[in-house]
This record gives C-alpha cells, structure tokens and sequence, in this order.
C-alpha cells in the first residue's frame, strides 16, 4: 500500500490537479497527521479519487463545526486494505486550547486503546500496523519548546502495542539536517512533515 502522509504545511505542488494525477496516481490513501485545513485535504483526496484517514492536529479546532470528509483515527481502530491503523490527535498542552492534552489524560488514552488492540490481534493475527498521531513522543523528534515536547507515554504505545510504523507531524523539518526517521524497539517513527509517500505492505496472519 501507498500512503501520501501530510501534515501542518500546505504545499502547492498538492494543490495543483496536474500534478497530483502525475506523481501520486499510484497512492491508495492519504493519512493526515494534523493542522491542515479540511479544504486542502478534500481537494487532495478527491483529485486522486482515495479515501482520507486523519488526526486534528492542535490547531484544527474548527474541524469541530466543519471536519475533513474522512475517517477520524482518535482513539480508533481502523481497518483500511489489510492494515490497521490507529490515532492519536493533538499536542501536549501548552496553554488554554481544546486539542491539548496533558500527560495523564494522553496516557489514559493510550491505556484504554488496549482492550481493542489485543482483540484485533486476536480476530486478526496482529494489534496495529500503523500509529498515527500529531505529537512526536518524548526524545524522539520533539523539540525544546513546551509546544513541542513529546508525549511519554507514546513511547509506551510503541513498547507495549509494538505498531510497526509511527508517523506524526508537529515538528517543522525546514533544516534537512533534521532527523526524521528513527528505529525505536520494534516500530519505525517518522516525522512525515510537511509531506511524505510511505509504502508499506500488509503482514501474513501471525500464528496464535
């Protein structure tokens, strides 16, 4: 499977029809990690003619009144073409915003994804193939600044569900000095920022 990863930058080359039919045909879904607007993301989905898959990003507050016509990955789990993905949206909280979280509510969130990880390794061979999330986790891709601290308790998600990618935004790339791609335990992270084609192939039923 393609994925076209996109997340807190828009980008002209994406807005362009010609373009996107020319470079992209190949993609089966666009995953968005946050803090674009639900126009842009509609427009690429719809030119390439693929399904949207997406977490809000600290920023996307007004998807509230009017969401991206896609599927919210927060706290799901989601099957789309033989890969399992789940989401976890927003930022570490930094001030007064709606799509901020504090580490005990992220690490609630990430405990009570639990029950339905092990069933779906249960009904189908294996918990989660993809992560998908708008925060990087603590010390890997994060930043100094309070904003963009990670989450510790995403380093849990990886250590205990073992996904075996994590794709996120948050953190601008605009330094290509910039490490963006990080083997952590079983699971590779990916700082997908400002766009990113992923391929990944569906895994053969693991044994019980």
């Amino acid at each position: 499977m393609k994925i076209l990863c996109v997340s807190d930058t828009t980008q002209p080359q994406l807005e362009n029809a010609a373009n996107l039919r020319r470079r992209y045909a190949d993609i089966d879904v666009v995953v968005s990690c946050g803090d674009l607007p639900a126009a842009y993301l509609e427009y690429i989905v719809s030119v390439l003619g693929v399904s949207l898959l997406y977490v809000r990003g600290n920023h996307d507050e007004m998807y509230a009144q009017y969401p991206p016509g896609g599927i919210d990955l927060h706290q799901q789990v989601v099957q789309h073409s033989g890969l399992t993905f789940v989401g976890l949206e927003g930022s570490i909280r930094y001030n007064e915003g709606k799509i901020q979280y504090s580490e005990l509510e992220m690490s609630q969130m990430v405990l009570g994804l639990g029950p339905r990880l092990l069933l779906s390794r249960i009904v189908r061979g294996r918990g989660v193939d993809v992560l998908v999330a708008h925060s990087p986790a603590k010390h890997i891709h994060d930043a100094d600044d309070r904003p963009h601290h990670g989450f510790r308790s995403l380093r849990w998600f990886m250590r205990w569900y073992r996904p075996r990618y994590m794709v996120h935004g948050h953190v601008h790339t605009y330094d290509r000095r910039v490490t963006t791609r990080t083997q952590f335990h079983g699971t590779m992270v990916y700082n997908i920022n400002p766009y990113t084609v992923l391929e990944i192939e569906p895994q053969a039923r693991q044994r019980r």
